[in-house]
């Protein structure tokens, strides 16, 4: 079943930023090409892998998020994040530079089919950057029914935008067949909306803020005459 968790180029796309805002990353760049068919690429600033993490990390099952027993029953996350990465592997030809701020030098990891071609030990910044090259080359059928390059893109962007909206400390830059389309500095939740929908909206914002037994709400909905 390789490949489950990976319908689309939006699906590349919105776990390996997941992944690099688990790493706690501060400024994510993503490159896409061909509307993701051809290259998606996601590179963070956040905490980097070991030689061994990160040929662990390909492994079916893995997951950073358990080193003991006892991690398990406190587990305050709803998935394991872990799988995605062999299932991207499984579809794709995979590329990762990763460096952890203790290490001198980094990893390079090139991965084709679920098969490692090549590991090396190579000199790069601190963090990681993953690029997944020709989504399912060795699944056709699974090709096929990929849509249009515009209905892909547009389901990449809505995954950044989900993505986006609820994380406005990262800075976020995409780029799109080598030109930037997208540059989102840090900012507050405002503002990362004014952002994303342009300036008309702030206008028509209203602030929620409710505390209630059964829990909080807060954010920003929209005057119904914008909608």
């Amino acid at each position: 079943a390789a490949g489950e968790v990976i319908q689309r180029p939006a699906s590349v796309v919105k776990e390996l930023v997941e992944n690099a805002l688990d790493a706690g990353a501060t400024h994510i760049q993503i490159h896409i090409k061909d509307a993701g068919r051809t290259l998606v690429q996601v590179i963070d600033n956040g905490r980097g892998m070991s030689v061994t993490d990160v040929r662990m990390a390909f492994e079916r099952h893995a997951t950073s998020k358990i080193r003991q027993a006892d991690d398990l029953f406190t587990l305050t996350t709803r998935g394991f994040r872990g799988e995605a990465l062999p299932s991207i592997a499984a579809i794709s030809h995979v590329e990762v530079k990763t460096k952890r701020i203790e290490d001198e030098v980094g990893t390079f990891l090139s991965i084709s089919g679920s098969k490692v071609e090549k590991q090396d030990l190579i000199m790069c910044a601190e963090g990681t950057t993953i690029s997944v090259k020709n989504i399912f080359f060795n699944v056709p059928a699974r090709r096929k029914f990929l849509k249009s390059n515009e209905t892909e893109r547009r389901n990449i962007f809505t995954e950044i935008e989900r993505i986006v909206l609820v994380n406005p400390d990262v800075e976020f830059t995409l780029f799109e067949n080598d030109v930037q389309t997208l540059k989102l500095p840090a900012a507050g939740l405002r503002q990362r909306i004014v952002q994303l929908e342009g300036k008309a909206i702030n206008q028509q914002l209203i602030e929620i803020d409710e505390t209630t037994t059964l829990g909080k709400i807060h954010g920003y909905v929209a005057r119904p005459e914008f909608a």
